[in-house]
């Protein structure tokens, strides 16, 4: 506690040196916790969405085939989109085989509106043609009124689910008011049967700010003639997702009337997949950003090692008073290096601050949640003392060091 005490009226005796200081290791700190608590707090956001996707869950997209462009350049082009046929077809089989549930549904497009009387909202809606099944497979839940059923989809029916969204706009937030109303979808009239529950939003996606249609419906009012389709199929258990692709893919291959020894012109997306892949590209970010912050740490710590040095000599005759009365050089060795420790701890504490404000500011802007990284901030604490330790070990064995006479006589 007394060499606390007197690293402390050391600081206070030169404070805008030491503020300076300060500020160079806070914002080494700021960058390294900032970034990192920024990272996991966007993956943190990513796995929840995944997880409300569905961990048991996959999907079946047109493949990506190499050709040669121009100059010989390999550029990637994808197959031939999944038409309705095929993807009822798949559906059909896969249903035969039991694995699960199977969805198909079609993009329509994110530019739409909805417009109940008077009101209309944004054309930021996006619309979705979906089958029976979509709803469960893809872990969505509706909070009021009903989900589609079979022969509503084959009869092509105008009914509409919308999110939660569309009835804060619409409906003043009363769900109850919302069902059996007619709205318009761009220049289509639709009857309102459900009102999805609260599904939130990833990267300023909003999954309450969507309307599903019919996927029927949506194919007379949107499709193209080549339009793909999307197939998601999902599995009881997680422990038979491999067993579920391997055969999806050869009841894809079926349905695709690809020839034995072909390629696949499609391919598997696990809905985990993004997410293992995007961890692996972070962890070369989180390395870069520790290299950038540690290169910020080194120059704070030779701007304290030069510090701790002034401070030495401008204390010559302190340390030797110090000496003369019994204080052994461990005694002055360890009290200049509490000092520079000190030092840097302040100024870790104020970049761990700022780095967890900064990281879960930009994390939230994107769509992110706010999360306190223990991790990154123990690290933080722990870089410093090195940084200290470091950059006061010279210093502290220099001042440990002169002679006691010499020191009392040094103007």
């Amino acid at each position: 506690m007394e060499n606390i005490k007197i690293a402390l009226r050391s600081i206070k005796s030169n404070i805008l040196r030491s503020v300076l200081t300060l500020l160079i290791i806070a914002i080494g700190i700021t960058c390294l916790v900032g970034i990192l608590t920024a990272i996991d707090a966007l993956l943190f956001s990513m796995n929840d969405s995944f997880n409300r996707i569905g961990a048991n869950s996959y999907s079946i997209l047109p493949g990506l085939e190499d050709v040669r462009g121009r100059r010989n350049g390999r550029q990637k082009k994808q197959a031939d989109n999944i038409s309705y046929k095929e993807a009822l077809r798949f559906k059909e089989k896969y249903h035969e085989k039991d694995l699960g549930q199977v969805s198909i549904s079609l993009y329509c497009g994110r530019g739409g509106t909805v417009t109940f009387g008077d009101e209309k909202t944004n054309p930021t809606v996006k619309i979705i043609g979906v089958d029976d099944t979509y709803l469960s497979v893809a872990n969505y839940q509706v909070g009021h009124g009903r989900n589609f059923t079979a022969r509503e989809i084959e009869a092509s029916t105008h009914l509409t689910l919308i999110g939660r969204d569309i009835v804060k706009m619409l409906f003043r937030d009363q769900d109850e008011m919302a069902l059996g109303q007619i709205v318009r979808i761009d220049n289509a009239k639709y009857k309102v049967i459900g009102v999805l529950a609260d599904k939130g939003s990833t990267f300023s996606d909003s999954g309450d700010r969507r309307v599903f249609i019919p996927v029927t419906t949506a194919k007379k009012y949107y499709a193209a003639a080549d339009d793909n389709y999307d197939i998601t199929a999902s599995v009881l258990s997680s422990n038979t997702i491999d067993q579920s692709t391997n055969a999806a893919i050869g009841i894809m291959r079926n349905v695709r009337k690809i020839g034995i020894g072909a390629a696949n012109d499609f391919r598997i997306r696990k809905s985990d997949g993004i997410l293992n892949r995007l961890k692996d590209m972070t962890s070369e970010i989180r390395m870069a950003t520790m290299g950038i912050a540690f290169m910020t740490l080194l120059g704070a710590a030779i701007g304290l090692m030069n510090i701790m040095l002034v401070t030495v000599t401008e204390r010559t005759k302190e340390i030797g008073l110090r000496k003369a009365v019994g204080a052994p050089a461990n005694s002055i060795l360890f009290q200049f290096l509490v000092e520079a420790v000190f030092i840097c701890l302040i100024g870790g504490i104020v970049g761990i601050v700022l780095g967890i404000g900064l990281g879960n500011l930009v994390a939230i802007l994107i769509g992110g949640k706010f999360i306190i990284p223990l991790n990154w901030m123990a690290l933080g604490i722990f870089t410093c003392i090195i940084v200290g330790v470091i950059s006061g070990i010279y210093p502290a064995y220099k001042a440990s060091r002169l002679d006691p006479i010499e020191s009392l006589r040094y103007e």
